[in-house]
């Protein structure tokens, strides 16, 4: 069987993922200056290495790289490759080839690296949250420390596992684009970590911006399928499509009543951006593994996520940033009206 994997469009698309979500890692913070994301780019407010403990920072990376490569390991060295990654599987005739270097399934390879960073998610996040509530001082390290500490060994780990590993072992390109797929959705994974150990209220308020977010990046990517068999005379797929958008921003309105009447914390453009990224492209994966295949727990496509034509789905990213823009916008002017009314403005949540 030949081992060539061709960069097609579906690869462009999940190549610009990744450069858009690491983007967004160097650029924000990871929640204690109300950040979601990240200070890579923020040096002049980044702590020296010097205050945070070398022993800590290595304390939170080694189990996150330990359990990354053994997911990976399973996955690519023991698993059943014919359930996981669906081996010609009849997927009908809008996709008839799923061998195992087809455009499907080698898409599958990559999306496995942000079921991983889901599964890392959850137990990092609970793990934070349980230390915060033992020990009220407790402050995870920066989520990129734990990033690059726990990246070294991820790098090497995960390209020598999928290119040496069971059969088929990967070729140079998947193995590649598998590997920088684990480390965006480990970086995804990391970063509220401060925010659950430190101001677990907000974590809520966030997962649903994300929801309503990931609502409308989702529906503007995948709508050249919806068009697709507009043209063929069906209309199902356009009207979900439109609901489904119409309804996520209905929930960006309803938070920001929310938020203002509560006189919550509000979250910036970024935290709610970054909120969408996390829930699109960490939590809805690890849901369709998880709960959404029965008992086979495959993973899938990057069809079900992303657009095969990638300016639609750099569009879609750009229409997602512009609306957590405009509604980060206007919560600020609420809450400024709010202020000039006299009324309390909510600055940090108190540790709960």
């Amino acid at each position: 069987m030949p081992r060539v994997v061709e960069w097609g469009a579906a690869d462009i698309g999940g190549a610009a993922a990744v450069a858009a979500i690491v983007g967004v890692c160097a650029v924000r913070g990871d929640g204690m200056n109300g950040d979601l994301l990240g200070e890579v780019a923020a040096g002049g407010r980044a702590e020296r290495l010097s205050r945070e403990s070398r022993a800590s920072v290595f304390l939170h990376a080694l189990p996150v790289a330990g359990a990354v490569l053994a997911l990976i390991y399973y996955w690519f060295g023991l698993a059943n490759r014919y359930t996981l990654f669906l081996y010609y599987h009849d997927m009908g005739a809008l996709v008839p080839d799923t061998a195992p270097f087809s455009p499907v399934t080698a898409s599958r390879y990559w999306m496995a690296g942000l079921v991983a960073g889901g599964l890392v998610a959850a137990p990092y996040l609970a793990a934070c949250w349980l230390a915060g509530r033992l020990k009220p001082d407790y402050q995870p390290p920066r989520w990129w420390r734990v990033w690059v500490a726990a990246g070294v060994p991820v790098l090497v780990g995960v390209a020598a596992i999928t290119m040496t590993a069971n059969a088929p072992t990967l070729p140079a390109l998947s193995a590649a684009q598998t590997t920088v797929a684990v480390l965006v959705g480990m970086g995804l994974a990391l970063a509220p970590g401060r925010i659950a150990a430190r101001h677990p209220r907000r974590l809520i308020p966030l997962a649903l911006d994300g929801l309503a977010l990931a609502g409308v990046v989702l529906t503007v990517a995948l709508s050249e399928r919806a068009v697709w068999m507009l043209d063929r005379g069906s209309t199902g797929a356009m009207m979900m499509l439109t609901v489904a958008f119409a309804g996520s921003l209905g929930l960006l309105l309803v938070m920001t009543a929310l938020l203002v009447w509560r006189r919550l914390r509000v979250p910036d453009a970024a935290e709610t951006f970054g909120a969408g990224l996390f829930v699109a492209y960490l939590a809805l994966p690890l849901l369709h593994y998880a709960l959404l295949t029965g008992d086979y727990h495959y993973i899938t496509n990057s069809d079900n996520l992303f657009s095969r034509a990638w300016p639609l789905q750099v569009a879609a990213w750009v229409i997602g940033a512009a609306i957590a823009l405009i509604v980060a916008a206007m919560r600020r002017r609420l809450v400024e009206r709010s202020r000039m009314r006299g009324l309390p403005v909510a600055g940090e949540d108190p540790i709960t």
